[in-house]
């Protein structure tokens, strides 16, 4: 079991009790700490998160949507039936071309239309053909 001896001569200074006018006083001279919601950094740069970045993307593109549903072009169908074409059905042959089955149907320097009437009826995007196509192609 250990001691611990006093040395004569060190004394613990007393303290004295301040008046409560003097502690007013020194509380209100003294600033209070601030708390942190109060204080907000001024030179802090945005940070999103990725669930932050991933609304606004959202967001953007339902917008997006919106804007060119509302504002986008509208279908050029109409309700009204079209006159009707008439047509034969030709079935492409090897060596059969899209121009040579134009230039045996269409009249005299009109084949360049011709082709492009058969493509508007086919829904061709092109000029190419294949054996054992059938094709409606207008008479005359």
């Amino acid at each position: 079991m250990s001691t611990i001896a006093a040395t004569p001569g060190l004394v613990a200074p007393r303290r004295r009790p301040v008046p409560a006018s003097r502690r007013a006083a020194v509380s209100a001279a003294r600033p209070t700490p601030a708390r942190v919601a109060d204080v907000a950094p001024a030179s802090a740069p945005l940070r999103l998160t990725r669930r932050g970045r991933l609304a606004l993307t959202l967001l953007f593109l339902v917008s997006l949507t919106v804007v060119l549903t509302v504002f986008g072009a509208t279908s050029a169908a109409t309700g009204e039936a079209g006159r009707p074409v008439p047509t034969r059905t030709v079935v492409v042959d090897a060596g059969d071309t899209l121009w040579g089955i134009a230039a045996d149907v269409a009249a005299p320097g009109e084949v360049r239309e011709m082709v492009h009437r058969i493509q508007e009826l086919n829904a061709m995007s092109g000029s190419g053909v294949a054996i054992g196509q059938e094709l409606a192609v207008p008479l005359g």
